[in-house]
């Protein structure tokens, strides 16, 4: 990594990766049937999590853009059409930043937060599943994503 604008870009993939880790677990341990308190925060702490988890990951995804010279998506579509150009591969300038499972996996978190910022009176964990699974999913594989487009792009 020759270029220091990549530590920048590797610490919103690391907070990300850390989210999506944090939000896995908190899934898993469930608690959102709890009474009262308890379960408001299972719910607020893993919906909390998944945003913030995607936030960092749309984060570093803009950097990787910008380090490179590639202009950021615009519109009201940005979000959704930056997981698609990342999972693009724009031949001559940059392979894809993401492989397919890992745009596949973001474009269900991006979803995931759509819906969680619209419904936090009416959380149900059980469609939630998808998004989780799509979580664990980069929360493995962004650093190595990472590696490989930088090991591509500053040999």
């Amino acid at each position: 990594m020759n270029d220091a604008r990549w530590t920048d870009v590797a610490a919103d993939f690391a907070v990300a990766t850390e989210h999506f880790r944090n939000a896995v677990a908190l899934y898993e341990s469930g608690g959102f049937d709890a009474p009262g308190l308890d379960a408001y925060r299972a719910r607020m702490a893993f919906m909390h999590a998944m945003q913030a988890a995607h936030t960092s990951l749309e984060g570093g995804l803009v950097r990787v853009m910008e380090t490179i010279g590639e202009e950021r998506p615009l519109g009201e579509r940005w979000h959704a059409d930056l997981i698609r150009r990342a999972g693009m591969e724009r031949p001559g300038v940059r392979p894809a930043i993401l492989d397919p499972e890992l745009a596949a996996a973001a474009d269900e978190t991006r979803r995931f937060r759509n819906r969680a910022m619209r419904a936090y009176d009416s959380f149900d964990p059980a469609p939630a599943k998808p998004a989780v699974d799509a979580a664990q999913t980069l929360a493995d594989g962004l650093t190595i994503a990472l590696g490989k487009l930088i090991a591509a792009l500053d040999p």
